[in-house]
């Protein structure tokens, strides 16, 4: 598909219905739920943005329940233009409280005749070392490539610092290539990165 020049060429997932991904449990861990942020993430956000690895690695740090509101707003904008796609990820828990956050899971860049879109993730303090970043984004890949190929999606990338090596087993746990290594590109991106690939159907 040929964008046309001057047009919104955002693809717009085509359900009207809220996405929500299924992640099935493992003998080790619990299933996991995908869902757009909301409103009532926002205590459990601002929570665990309090731990200090997490603010070293992401762009917008959380402080507070206002820097939360703000955060999620933006999640659910991006959903509202069809640029990014962000997800909670949730982890299925016993008792009252069913599901406990663990980390976040984002499609972004997607539009329509664009072959690349990057993907993007996090994890809680206290969900680290159960599978849950690879699982997810393993869940995130799936669904980015079944609802926007159509629209020219080929191509997904992962970029994270070299500095960040548990971020690249996550790449290649999920089958996502080493492709080159980027420059640093400061404030944002301060230190070299890596840069990898997974192309549809892999």
């Amino acid at each position: 598909m040929r964008p046309v020049p001057g047009e919104n060429t955002a693809p717009r997932h085509r359900s009207s219905a809220p996405v929500v991904l299924q992640v099935a449990a493992t003998p080790a861990f619990p299933a996991l739920v995908l869902r757009p942020w909301r409103m009532e993430d926002v205590a459990a956000l601002v929570e665990v943005s309090r731990d200090p690895a997490l603010r070293r690695w992401v762009s917008s740090a959380v402080g507070d329940d206002a820097d939360g509101a703000r955060w999620v707003r933006a999640q659910q904008r991006g959903w509202a233009t069809g640029e990014r796609f962000g997800f909670a990820v949730l982890e299925a828990q016993p008792g009252p409280v069913r599901e406990q956050l663990v980390g976040n899971v984002v499609l972004k860049g997607v539009a329509s005749g664009r072959p690349a879109a990057e993907v993007g993730y996090w994890t809680a303090a206290h969900a680290r070392g159960r599978g849950v970043a690879s699982r997810a984004l393993e869940a995130l890949t799936g669904w980015a490539f079944d609802a926007f190929e159509a629209d020219g999606l080929e191509r997904l990338e992962l970029l994270h610092q070299v500095d960040n090596p548990a971020s690249c087993r996550v790449a290649q746990k999920s089958r996502y290539d080493f492709d080159t290594l980027l420059p640093a590109a400061p404030p944002s991106f301060p230190r070299d990165g890596h840069l990898h690939i997974r192309r549809a159907g892999t």
